[in-house]
Order: structure tokens, then C-alpha cells, then sequence
């Protein structure tokens, strides 16, 4: 068997995040339709649309680092999908729920985050200098996404779970 490298390492990340990324897609929707807040919902509008774009910028790594783009089980994003759903089941028609499906939110985001982060440096190292411009522009993307959720709960997603539940 063959030593592993940096390489390998680059590819098997590029294919969980390629599938985080689909399957964010088909969840964001879902997390819009059981959005209370109509903040909430634009912003995972806004988000699915962004994620389209983002899916499309791995493809283009792909094919830089000279792969088809495919897809890997990623049990965590996996795991923190299962949570928002969860959370859209038990707390429907709640306060709480918007607060909920926005900790959700950026959970996959903070995930992303450290994916994206990782995968630029690495794709710095292995000389892939158009990737590292491809993953930068979605690092910075869910960076922006990640800070706009905080200041959408601490503006009012948290506040109106407190107060309608008090």
C-alpha cells in the first residue's frame, strides 16, 4: 500500500466539503420554510443561493487539482443536519425555535469555516495557487454569513424566544 500525502489528504477533504456542501443545499430550504422570523428565512435564502456558487467553486478546485468532483460521506455535517431537523420537529410553532435553527446555522457555518480554512492552506502548500483564490473567496463568504447570523440573534432571533416564552 502506498504512502499517503498531502495530496490525498487534500482530495479526501475537497470530497466532504463537495458533499457538505449538496447537502447544505437541499437543507436550507427546509430551514427557510420553518423559519418564523422573515429575516431569518431571507438569510437562508441568501445562503442557498450562495451555496450554489460555492458548489460551484469546488467543482473549478476539481478540476485544478485535476479530480472529478465527487462526493464523500462527512458524518458531521451529516450529524448537524439531523440536529436542525430535530430542532425544526420538537420546537415547531415555538419561541424558540428561530434561536434553534440559527445555532444550527452556525454550526455548519463554523464547520465550513474550519474546512475552508484548511483546505486553503493546504492548497497553498501544494502549489494550487488558483484554488487557494477559489477557497479563499468561500472562507471569506461563510466567515460574512457566520458574523451576519451572530448579529441576527443577538438583534432579535434570541431576544424573541425569551420574551415570548416568559
Amino acid at each position: 500500500m502506498a504512502e499517503k500525502a498531502l495530496e490525498d489528504l487534500f482530495y479526501d477533504m475537497l470530497k466532504d466539503v463537495y458533499y457538505a456542501e449538496r447537502k447544505i443545499l437541499k437543507t436550507l430550504p427546509k430551514m427557510a420554510k420553518g423559519a418564523q422570523s422573515p429575516k431569518l428565512k431571507a438569510a437562508f435564502e441568501k445562503h442557498h443561493e450562495e451555496t450554489e456558487g460555492q458548489l460551484e467553486r469546488l467543482r473549478q478546485v476539481f478540476e485544478i487539482f485535476g479530480k472529478r468532483a465527487v462526493g464523500k460521506t462527512c458524518p458531521a455535517i451529516d450529524g448537524i443536519i439531523e440536529e436542525g431537523e430535530e430542532i425544526l420537529e420538537e420546537f415547531k410553532g415555538s419561541a424558540a425555535l428561530d434561536a434553534g435553527l440559527l445555532a444550527t446555522a452556525q454550526a455548519v457555518e463554523h464547520y465550513e469555516i474550519a474546512r475552508y480554512g484548511t483546505l486553503k492552506t493546504w492548497a497553498a502548500l501544494l502549489g494550487l495557487q488558483e484554488a487557494v483564490v477559489l477557497l479563499d473567496e468561500t472562507l471569506q463568504q461563510e466567515g460574512k454569513t457566520d458574523q451576519d447570523l451572530s448579529k441576527l440573534a443577538e438583534a432579535s432571533v434570541n431576544a424573541s424566544a425569551i420574551k415570548k416564552a416568559a
